[in-house]
């Protein structure tokens, strides 16, 4: 079983790209600091108050885990786990937030649903200290199945030119450094729901020993903030690069911080993954490799920091209850993820 059998086809997003990115450039100004495909988008403010300073965005979706709500009856998750996911991909880039938007959409509107779905967007805004400024509710009947939803939020942050994570200073030798995942965190659930409920016979309410959980329970899990381990590291000057992983999995996502002419070797099993990720390679027979490009397999985020610097980097993570594990370091060699 792969992912495109679930229905999404990542060598076609990756086509899809290609062609939005020539479009997008057109578009440019000498303001835009970073190209489609980063983490967050940077944009620099001419004559701001703080010199030097550059807004941050990024938006994103819940994906279909929106499913598993619907399945449960649980919505004051999914929102939290917008803002954490849109949080990370500015914070990788050195922003701090600071306001965020949401757009949710509904066949038929539901004041309760409506008001639990912004419960979480709220508590997740508030955990990370930013606002939620505003957003669009849209009601469109006969374009959403009774009782289901999209939901996307929009992010805006703030950073320091000159203090930017923009990969210009990871160089080879440099040590990886990955924080562990709650679960799937926002991605790979078309495969995920797939092997669970379809070829397994699972539901919601299904009690797995091997995870020790009842399926909608782990599939819930909240997507990780890092914000405050990132900006730990930043406020000690340790952090060089950093990589979210979300879709396209640490294969992916990895290489995106990295500058040209130099990879990430990572050990894939220096660290322990969480049993819903073997679960599913055994439900689906899924291949090692589709694995790693799908699924976060148990680290949300990759840090790079100096050789010398990795010891007090992981000290100072630990005193503070990050717990980190080493999973490699960067080599010379093309931009990609090399799999010791």
């Amino acid at each position: 079983m792969r992912y495109a059998d679930a229905g999404v086809n990542i060598e076609e997003a990756g086509r899809a790209v290609a062609r939005i990115r020539k479009l997008a450039r057109r578009t440019f100004d000498r303001r835009v600091l970073t190209d489609i495909g980063s983490f967050g988008a940077a944009y620099a403010l001419d004559g701001a108050p703080r010199r030097g300073a550059v807004l941050v965005s990024s938006a994103d979706g819940v994906g279909t885990k929106l499913k598993i709500a619907f399945a449960t009856g649980i919505h004051t998750s999914v929102g939290h786990d917008l803002v954490n996911h849109c949080v990370n991909d500015i914070a990788v880039q050195g922003a701090r937030p600071l306001f965020f938007l949401d757009y949710l959409a509904v066949g038929k509107l539901d004041a309760v649903v409506a008001a639990q779905i912004v419960e979480g967007l709220a508590e997740g805004c508030r955990r990370n200290g930013c606002a939620l400024i505003g957003g669009e509710t849209a009601e469109m009947p006969g374009f959403y199945a009774a009782g289901e939803y999209d939901l996307a939020g929009f992010i805006v942050g703030e950073a320091e030119r000159r203090k930017m994570l923009d990969g210009r200073a990871i160089r080879p030798g440099d040590a990886l450094l990955g924080l562990p995942s709650t679960g799937l965190h926002t991605n790979g659930y078309s495969l995920a729901r797939k092997l669970l409920f379809e070829s397994a016979g699972y539901g919601p309410d299904t009690f797995l020993p091997e995870i020790n959980a009842k399926v909608g329970q782990e599939l819930l899990k909240l997507h990780r903030s890092y914000l405050k381990p990132i900006r730990l590291l930043m406020d000690h000057g340790l952090l060089r690069g950093a990589a979210h992983i979300t879709g396209g999995g640490i294969t992916d996502n990895t290489p995106r911080m990295l500058p040209a002419g130099l990879a990430a070797r990572i050990r894939p099993g220096s660290w322990p993954a969480p049993p819903i990720f073997p679960l599913l390679q055994r439900l689906g027979r899924v291949p090692d490799a589709e694995m790693f490009r799908t699924f976060n397999m148990g680290i949300g985020m990759i840090l790079a920091v100096g050789r010398r610097a990795a010891a007090r980097a992981r000290k100072l993570l630990e005193r503070n209850s990050e717990p980190v594990l080493a999973i490699g370091e960067v080599v010379r060699g093309p931009r990609k993820v090399i799999w010791a």
